[in-house]
């Protein structure tokens, strides 16, 4: 082979001394190497030898995904000016290796958009389009990369020539190699994001969606990894490396809505980690979350498509591809939900039978999809679907497999958040088999159990408060309790779950309420201790874990929430109100996320013991009225409005500290809604005890509160909020004027307002009707939308 270089051998040395350092541990001489490498600007010739080539390429590759920034300074004089058109050279090269590591390159800069690619973009795409065929797996898994990220940074380019890229990717989605399959597949996920997307893929779906279900099936590695034919493994302990490090969520104070059903913040479990020993991401995952975007792309258009394969597949006799059928079953649930009603009624039966399928990943898989379909299930007779899915899945809950154990702990929690109350006939049935459970569960699934007993809490509340209930449940949650340690974060999903049940059970909780009070004060001050001794001596003291003192006060929330007027007494007694002060100051946000919703529950159950501090607490609830931190503003507005109720006329000398900025967050744009509800109750609440102070701002403010609490049920903040509003307009009617309509809406949305808050809305509506005259009421109620006119003359008489 000719040579077009040889080195000299100085330099040579040089060079690979260099690339070696740049491996070293120690990232200051990484940091060093880089920068003098890249100050080489070291260029290669196509036929330099191969083995020193691959080296370099290696380590520049190396360098190109750790200073992608750096290679594009002007400190350098951008040295990307030089390399990418030379990368883009070899992306021709005879080697695949070389190909594979000059894209690789490449593809560090797509996302950033570097100025040199993007004026070598035509070239780039070029190349690209040359490699799509090569027979190297590494190069093919590169192109595919490169495609997808193009499709957020110039689907421009992509467009013209979208019709070949679909074609191919559908041919990588089943390449030979599973890492490219893999790659390839990623571009379905991202394809769905765009707005092209129903145009450009329409007429591929009759090709795309058989080759996404196919990817579905568990490969025989997943299945050997996933110990697929252990069929009985409950009594074989947990790796304490197998179960998942768990976060806490603090607590949110939030609104109920008068159409609530749905999930406001989307985040429930897809299922798609059904097995959590591949962690990793993989064919099948991405395949099922392909289907599912698309699902919600497409919606029933999927199903003249997908129909014919789901009979095929879910009735198949290989296991695995009935299987896969479930699993595509479930990934087109949220999607496609209102083109399956019509076949729920012969699938649900169908699965239901799954569940006792004799392969668990069946059954596992099985529990996830159902639970997809729980919000249909639960709008049917019981007889007919609730029951007897109830029945079989609280028999998979008691299942000899651990993966079937935890699917269908996850599902029935899904179920309980569907059915609510509905469960309430059945809870003895329920309460055995859980608490059956505790006993046979190992480690991981225990924290899972955890959640469903929290959950079946929350969801039937009061009903819970039975005498033969909390003979069931409590003994092994106490039990539990007083085995772990207080430095054992198993503690964590065990006091999430105490909060739902003392919340539930309300007096019921009492006997246990001192040991778990007690112990909340004792989490909480010793993590501020440990906190206070790291500080002054971080060399002899760890930083404490405050998750401990954050679920202790969510805990502890939970209690005045449940207990009400019975924590006066463990208040007194303790020193919660100092330590209270300290956390409300504590950096991390969600201390005081969590310390603002227990002085909001506290203020709500033993005020007298707030009352005291309010000079102190006030301002510090002022100062995190920032919607930055929007958790932690929700709970500090929602504590301010319950404070107010309590302090009445005295609030009077605070308003100044908060309501300015009240008024600001109700009016900024793209605030969520849970916090634009809490912002208008907290005005509300500050009109309806200082009226005087808060009515000369009501024209800043009224419109968006009406917006804000037209969709919210009827309740007792909602109603001291109303009362509030109705005494700002007693002292300032033209702050009101113009936006009238917008009150007449928010009134009409009340189902039953109590009679004297009735006649404040009458009063209001007659007054202004007197006021503008019959002629100009007449005017203005002829723009009102018919609905609400005719609620405004049946209940008002105006």
């Amino acid at each position: 082979m000719a040579l077009a270089w040889q080195p000299q051998e100085e330099g040579l040395v040089q060079i690979l001394t260099l690339l070696k350092e740049s491996q070293s541990p120690d990232t200051a001489t990484q940091r060093a190497v880089q920068q003098v490498s890249l100050k080489f600007k070291i260029t290669w010739y196509v036929e330099c030898k191969l083995d020193v080539c691959d080296g370099a390429f290696g380590a520049l590759q190396k360098i190109c995904e750790d200073s992608a920034e750096v290679l594009d300074s002007e400190a350098l004089d951008r040295p990307l000016n030089v390399l990418i058109p030379k990368f883009l050279q070899f992306f021709r090269h005879s080697s695949p290796k070389i190909r594979s590591h000059a894209i690789a390159c490449v593809n560090q800069f797509i996302i950033s958009r570097t100025q040199v690619l993007m004026m070598h973009i035509d070239q780039f795409l070029e190349n690209l389009f040359h490699l799509a065929s090569d027979e190297d797996p590494e190069v093919r898994k590169n192109v595919c990369r490169a495609l997808v990220m193009l499709l957020e940074v110039r689907m421009d380019r992509l467009i013209p020539h979208m019709h070949s890229i679909i074609e191919y990717m559908l041919m990588r989605s089943q390449d030979s190699d599973d890492g490219v399959a893999l790659e390839g597949c990623e571009f379905w996920l991202s394809l769905a994001e765009q707005p092209i997307c129903k145009d450009a893929l329409s007429p591929h779906l009759p090709r795309l969606i058989p080759v996404l279900v196919r990817g579905m099936k568990y490969s025989e590695i997943d299945i050997i990894l996933l110990k697929g034919d252990v069929e009985e493994d409950e009594m074989i302990p947990d790796r304490e490396e197998d179960i998942k490090p768990r976060f806490h969520k603090s607590k949110t104070h939030s609104q109920k809505h008068m159409d609530d059903n749905v999930e406001e913040d989307g985040d429930s479990e897809d299922g798609l980690d059904d097995d959590n020993s591949l962690s990793d991401w993989n064919l099948r995952k991405c395949s099922a979350a392909a289907l599912d975007v698309l699902a919600n792309v497409f919606h029933e258009e999927l199903l003249p498509v997908l129909l014919p394969i789901l009979k095929e597949t879910l009735f198949h006799q290989d296991w695995e591809i009935k299987e896969s059928g479930i699993l595509a079953l479930g990934a087109i649930a949220e999607g496609c939900m209102n083109g399956m009603v019509p076949h729920l009624s012969e699938l649900v039966p169908y699965l239901i039978t799954c569940l006792n399928d004799k392969k668990a990943l069946v059954r596992s898989i099985t529990c996830w999809t159902l639970s997809r379909y729980s919000h249909w299930v639960v709008g049917q007779p019981h007889d007919m679907y609730l029951k007897p899915l109830m029945t079989e899945l609280l028999k998979r809950v008691l299942d000899p497999n651990k993966r079937v154990q935890e699917a269908a702990c996850s599902a029935f929690a899904t179920l309980e958040e569907e059915a609510c109350t509905e469960l309430v006939p059945y809870l003895g049935f329920i309460l055995e088999t859980l608490v059956f459970a505790f006993n046979k569960y190992q480690h991981k699934n225990l924290l899972i159990l955890y959640d469903a007993i929290g959950t079946l809490a929350d969801s039937v509340g009061h009903h819970l408060n039975k005498q033969e209930y909390i003979n069931l449940l409590m003994p092994p949650l106490i039990q539990k309790w007083n085995i772990l340690k207080d430095d054992d974060k198993d503690l964590f999903p065990l006091l999430e779950c105490l909060s739902s049940v003392a919340t539930a059970l309300q007096a019921g909780f009492l006997p246990y309420c001192e040991p778990v009070f007690k112990r909340c004060v004792s989490l909480v001050e010793q993590t501020l201790n440990q906190n206070m001794a790291n500080a002054a001596h971080p060399d002899q003291f760890e930083a404490p874990d405050k998750d401990f003192m954050i679920v202790a006060l969510d805990l502890l929330s939970g209690l005045a929430e449940g207990l009400n007027g019975h924590m006066e007494q463990l208040v007194l007694s303790s020193n919660i109100m100092q330590l209270l002060f300290q956390c409300m100051q504590d950096p991390i946000p969600e201390v005081r996320q969590s310390s603002f919703a227990l002085l909001g529950d506290l203020s709500k159950a033993c005020f007298q013991h707030v009352n005291p501090c309010i000079s102190d607490f006030v301002p510090i609830l002022g100062q995190n009225l920032n919607p930055e931190f929007i958790s932690v503003c929700n709970n500090a507005t929602w504590a301010i409005g319950e404070i107010s109720v309590k302090l009445g006329s005295e609030m009077k000398p605070y308003v100044p500290m908060v309501l300015n900025q009240l008024v600001v967050i109700i009016n900024k744009p793209n605030t969520p809604k849970t916090l634009l509800e809490n912002t208008a109750i907290t005005i509300g609440r500050l009109g309806y005890v200082c009226p005087e102070e808060v009515a000369p701002m009501l024209q800043q403010f009224i419109r968006p509160w009406c917006a804000s609490l037209r969709n919210i049920r009827d309740n007792e903040e909602k109603d001291s909020a109303f009362r509030g509003i109705c005494s700002m307009i007693g002292v300032n009617p033209g702050g009101v004027v113009q936006d009238f309509i917008f009150f007449c809406d928010a009134v009409a949305s009340w189902v039953n307002p109590k009679a004297d808050l009735k006649q404040m809305f009458y009063e209001i509506f007659h007054g202004f009707k007197n006021q503008v005259g019959e002629a100009n009421w007449k005017r203005f109620s002829e723009q009102l939308p018919a609905p609400l006119k005719e609620r405004l003359l049946a209940n008002y008489g105006v």
